[in-house]
């Protein structure tokens, strides 16, 4: 078994996990176009617990969030986070929050970027424990995009 898991694998693995002690990490977000910010985020995140779970959001849910966006389709995103070794497992969801998928893993700890307060956090209510980074100004996937453009515009 890999580490991108359908909800089902998924579960089954964070239960045996649990019952073996080990505390679970879990984070999401789109992750259209990694760079420091994401790396940092992880990196805080999985230092958390024993175990990092992503969910990532699908094509559709990123749609919804972002329009025009995504850059890089969910598949693609999804196997450049599980390339990351702080990252244990990857699963996707559809819905516009990850609320379902939080409340079927039942995760010891729910981590966000800095851009959220904690009591806007989805699934603070499920979590023992919830986390909003420091956000990093200036980095950020729609601040590329935005320099990207204006690089190419200028051409």
């Amino acid at each position: 078994m890999g580490k991108i898991l359908s909800w089902d694998e998924l579960k089954m693995t964070v239960e045996r996990l649990k019952a073996e002690g080990k505390k679970i990490v879990f984070t999401n977000g789109c992750f259209d176009i990694i760079h420091i910010g994401h790396i940092r985020h992880l990196k805080q995140a999985r230092a958390m617990g024993d175990v990092l779970v992503v969910g990532l959001n699908s094509d559709r849910s990123v749609s919804i969030i972002k329009p025009e966006r995504p850059i890089n389709p969910q598949n693609q995103r999804a196997e450049v986070l599980s390339s990351l070794e702080m990252v244990d497992y990857v699963t996707m969801f559809d819905e516009d929050t990850p609320y379902e998928l939080i409340k079927l893993l039942v995760p010891d700890v729910l981590v966000k970027g800095g851009d959220w307060k904690k009591e806007d956090i989805v699934g603070s209510d499920i979590a023992k424990e919830t986390y909003s980074l420091p956000y990093i100004k200036g980095i950020s996937t729609s601040e590329i995009i935005e320099k990207i453009k204006k690089a190419t515009s200028n051409k």
